[in-house]
């Protein structure tokens, strides 16, 4: 390969997140998406946007100071990346800002949905509002006019503030200039005013408006030259020093009180602010003007997804779905846990959701918790959520004298605080709590369970692509595979015994492990199958994940296509590869789907002589997966499972025009063009294994 500087062969990573926000965007701008669908679209692109900003703009402003000269595999220094990831993002919020504004609110209101600027207030209306604002907001406020006996006020990261020009004197003889005021985090963001005054059937205030019209009351006598709202985004990386610390919760628990309170990164203000109050904020937070972002809705855009939410419109919405409960979980007696684990021992049991509903992963574990015979629970939780039936469940069989061990990652970015509440209230009831190896997240998805069967002890295991967690369940498409084969459950066990336990590196009969074998693995059969294509036979790739970075998965890949391998990916989110390059990936097709459900699943297949190897696995192809996690990749090993995989991942993947994008040698997409039959492949899907 090439140095960077003079041919670069991978894409930026931050320049290819931003790609797949614009991505998502076209699904807000096309017409034919459902008009709370396209607001709710909206809203993902500005939550993306927040955690962009907070985790990969934040570790660029890092690299300019520590390695300002330091040329990347991309072929740019950390200042040039910077230039042109804001200049990107700048014009990706542009086009935010535009289609929110001038075509999707402007549509809700015709369709009674209605935010209501003070400048359309009736005299009803503005009596509703300042009533609304004495009573339930003014009370909350703490209005800080800056002087030398009040500095500038700490900001919470992203929290919604507004900075008031005033002018006179108060009570004490001060002259006034300027004022800040921040918006507890407890107010809501919008407020739903009764249709008989607002005149629409769904018409709602943004907590912004209140305070930007009312504003003045909490300045007697003084003269409010312009109120003007805004909001920081700062560095919500965590930093644990693992040499030192004795005790990862605890330390954990301290570094979140400071998360909010990082470095800022970003600064959002109104499009109308005065130069010199847009200057005066750059200055106190150290940013500049290229860190700042004019709007003309709401700083906090995402928070509109109440709208999505509250807003009783079935028609503006996508057509309910309904999962299916596919056999044999559809007529299993929920009373008799014996049946579910002997449809288990039959034979493997596949799930795809959220085509396929996620209450057979609930059924195992209730049966597991209920059944007399069970003696033992494992689980890994890398996200599962505040209010969680699987959680219970653990519970409940730890109170009933089963030995619940539970793998709980506290370093699951920005589920740290739910997952240590989890980890205390399961050691209240004496289930055995670790938090994985310190260094590397526990990132696999694994729940075993150890069951009497005549004497002896036969395992029983879920292994899945995604979290357990049954809200995005819904929403993420995941493979689940539930099963009995005593090799991967036996292999299961290994890797708990190593999570909880100290010990050397144990051999695994089928599953492949991060930071161990999972590299190694898909490098040897990409390299085999380059072998194959250099004797003349039928050689081919595919692989389906969120993202593709790593350099050496890479640089084999593309190997693979010089000596004639046929490579099909599929990737959701940031890919580094260059597809289609002559000389290099002419023989790679990268495509991206983005539609009514988030890609979620990773899947691996090797042709391999007509073999056919195909892995379900936790991990994408990225550093911090094959090196600085603990996952799991498993074989899908019987024959109609593994068709039906390779169908469902692939197959339908790469027939879609209606939802894909294919990935061009420079890193932009284009969308795929319709022809022949329309295809969608969430749609397919829905109809294939819904009800």
């Amino acid at each position: 390969m090439l140095p960077a500087s003079s041919n670069p062969t991978l894409l930026n990573r931050e320049l290819s997140l931003l790609k797949f926000n614009e991505r998502v965007l076209a699904m807000a701008e096309n017409r034919n998406t459902p008009l709370l669908e396209r607001l709710r679209y909206l809203c993902i692109v500005s939550s993306n946007l927040d955690e962009f900003f907070e985790i990969r703009i934040s570790s660029l402003k890092e690299q300019q100071r520590q390695t300002p000269t330091l040329v990347g595999v991309d072929g740019y220094t950390p200042g040039e990346a910077f230039e042109r990831v804001q200049a990107a993002a700048h014009e990706l919020v542009d086009r935010q800002n535009n289609l929110l504004m001038n075509q999707v609110l402007p549509k809700l209101r015709a369709e009674g949905i209605a935010l209501l600027p003070p400048p359309n207030w009736d005299e009803g209306m503005r009596e509703w509002a300042h009533d609304c604002f004495e009573r339930d907001v003014m009370p909350m406020l703490t209005p800080i006019g800056l002087d030398p006996a009040h500095p500038f006020p700490r900001v919470y990261n992203k929290s919604l503030n507004f900075i008031v020009a005033l002018s006179g004197q108060d009570a004490f003889g001060r002259s006034a200039s300027i004022a800040i005021v921040q918006a507890p985090r407890a107010l809501p963001r919008v407020m739903h005013m009764p249709s008989e005054i607002s005149g629409v059937p769904h018409g709602y205030i943004l907590l912004s408006a209140l305070i930007s019209v009312f504003v003045g009351e909490l300045f007697p006598g003084l003269d409010v030259k312009g109120v003007y709202q805004w909001r920081v985004t700062r560095n919500s990386d965590l930093f644990v020093d693992e040499e030192e610390i004795t005790n990862l919760r605890q330390a954990l628990q301290g570094e979140l009180s400071q998360r909010n309170f990082g470095a800022a990164v970003r600064l959002e203000i109104d499009q109308s602010m005065p130069p010199d109050l847009e200057a005066f904020l750059q200055q106190e937070f150290l940013l500049q003007p290229q860190d700042t972002y004019r709007v003309s809705g709401p700083v906090n855009l995402s928070r509109l997804m109440q709208l999505c939410n509250v807003v009783d419109r079935p028609d503006l919405s996508f057509p309910e779905y309904r999962p299916k409960l596919p056999a044999p979980f559809d007529h299993l007696p929920d009373d008799e846990p014996e049946a579910l684990f002997a449809a288990i021992a039959e034979r493997d049991r596949l799930l795809h959701h959220p085509y396929q509903s996620f209450q057979p992963v609930l059924a195992f574990l209730t049966a597991a918790a209920r059944d007399a015979s069970v003696v033992a629970i494992k689980q890994t939780i890398y996200r599962t959520g505040e209010d969680s039936e699987l959680m219970r469940l653990l519970l409940a069989a730890a109170r009933a004298g089963k030995e619940v061990t539970v793998i709980v990652e506290l370093m699951a970015r920005f589920d740290e605080q739910t997952n240590i509440n989890w980890a205390a209230r399961l050691e209240e009831v004496g289930a055995h709590v670790s938090y994985g190896v310190v260094g590397h997240k526990t990132h696999a998805k694994m729940a075993l369970v150890l069951r009497r069967e005549n004497g002896r002890i036969r395992r029983y295991g879920h292994l899945g692509t995604g979290n357990y967690h049954p809200r995005t369940a819904k929403l993420y498409t995941d493979f689940g595979l539930i099963t009995a084969d005593q090799k991967i459950c036996e292999d299961m066990d290994k890797v708990f015994s190593l999570l909880t336990g100290l010990g050397a590196r144990r051999p695994l009969k089928c599953l492949l492990q991060s930071p161990f074998t999972l590299h190694e693995t898909m490098l040897a059969l990409i390299r085999n199958e380059a072998s194959i294509a250099k004797s003349g036979r039928k050689a081919r790739i595919m692989a389906k994940m969120n993202s593709l970075l790593e350099p050496i998965v890479i640089d084999a890949l593309y190997k693979a296509s010089q000596a004639g391998v046929k490579i099909d990916l599929v990737i959701r989110g940031a890919c580094a590869l260059r597809a289609g390059v002559p000389g290099l990936s002419e023989n790679i097709r990268v495509r991206s789907i983005v539609g009514r459900f988030l890609e979620h699943s990773r899947v691996f297949y090797f042709h391999n002589d007509g073999a056919e190897n195909v892995y379900l696995s936790s991990a994408d192809w990225m550093d911090r997966n094959f090196f600085r996690r603990v996952e799991i990749g498993f074989p899908v090993l019987d024959k109609a499972l593994k068709k039906r995989v390779i169908n469902e991942a692939f197959t339908y993947a790469l027939r879609d025009n209606q939802l894909a994008w294919r990935a061009l040698p420079n890193g932009a997409y284009i969308k795929v063009k319709p022809s022949g039959k329309p295809f969608n492949l969430h749609e397919q899907l829905m109809r294939q294994l819904g009800s």
